[in-house]
């Protein structure tokens, strides 16, 4: 049975995902068909991806999404366009609307950001001390 599902990618805490297509007994981070999507939980807002015409088609064929992807797709309105294409509106329709729909993703960042501080993003510590020292004398 197909199963539509996250694949852990990323280093030691710092975990990002793809949204993959795989047997039900392959192992997580194992063999899989196609990917579909991407979903990073760590940036500010949460980035999520998903091939639309991909994922209506895999759930159309019969691919079960697992629980964490089923609230993603949720989110994203993808399962109720799944409703509709069963009910008879065309793929192509729906997909353009989801593309419509999928939210502009501007300047993100990611929550380590915050911690790190402008200091790492900017000028060294050496250099601003220069700069102090400069401006005293």
């Amino acid at each position: 049975m197909l199963r539509i599902r996250l694949r852990r990618e990323g280093a030691k805490a710092q975990p990002f995902y793809r949204i993959v297509v795989a047997e039900q007994e392959f192992p997580r981070n194992g063999r899989f068909l196609e990917v579909i999507g991407e979903y990073n939980p760590r940036t500010e807002p949460t980035h999520v991806k998903v091939d639309e015409a991909r994922a209506l088609t895999h759930l159309k064929n019969g691919a079960q999404p697992s629980e964490p992807v089923a609230r993603l797709l949720k989110n994203l309105g993808t399962l109720e366009r799944l409703a509709r294409l069963h009910k008879g509106e065309s793929l192509d329709t729906l997909v353009a609307e989801a593309v419509a729909s999928a939210p502009k993703m501007g300047s993100m960042k990611t929550r380590h950001d915050d911690k790190v501080g402008v200091a790492s993003k900017g000028k060294s510590k050496k250099a601003k001390a220069k700069e102090a020292q400069a401006a005293s004398a």
